[in-house]
């Protein structure tokens, strides 16, 4: 019966064991071999701030500053005024695109082109569901303006620059879709 029950243990033994040698093997292992390397910043202070390791010496952890609250609450006029350096009021050329899911969108600014372009559009913008970005305005009276022309859509002041990139578009007012972009 003793010779059962020290087979049973030798099992739990050697996984201890293993267990104990794990770090060991650890600091054994082979450095680490980058094979590419596409430039960027180290994250190495952002690990550090979490404190993750052990600090060589008796080093305090660094302080990590907490961002001042404003004195005020944000609120729209505060991302005012908006200007997308890539963007201005032109001709678009209609063209097919592939974007399943995409949510229809508009670039419009405040320009007498846009305001056109929204009157005659609204109706059509509201069925399809589309949400407005005003890629060029200046104050908040403008961009209530431009809502008052379209009521029921939704029109945020956001600059396009990025998105126009992306897109490879050069000039508003434009709707994109999923499947399209025209004018």
């Amino acid at each position: 019966m003793k010779r059962h029950r020290f087979r049973s243990a030798v099992p739990w033994v050697m996984g201890l064991l293993s267990l104990a040698a794990t770090p060991a093997v650890l600091a054994q292992s082979p450095p680490l071999i980058v094979v590419e390397d596409r430039g960027g910043a180290s994250a190495l202070p952002y690990y550090q701030a979490l404190d993750l390791q052990p600090r060589a010496g008796d080093a305090p952890p660094p302080r990590i500053e907490l961002p001042r609250m404003p004195d005020r609450p944000f609120d729209e006029a505060a991302m005012l005024p908006v200007r997308s350096a890539s963007l201005s009021p032109g001709d678009v050329v209609r063209r097919v695109i592939q974007a399943p899911g995409l949510t229809p969108l508009f670039l419009v600014g405040d320009d007498d082109r846009s305001r056109a372009w929204l009157r005659q559009r609204a109706q059509a913008l509201r069925d399809l569901g589309a949400v407005g970005l005003v890629v060029q305005v200046e104050s908040p009276q403008a961009l209530a303006a431009l809502r008052a022309l379209a009521p029921g859509l939704t029109l945020a002041p956001v600059s396009g620059d990025e998105l126009a990139q992306r897109l490879g578009l050069r000039h508003y007012p434009v709707l994109v879709t999923a499947t399209g972009i025209e004018q």
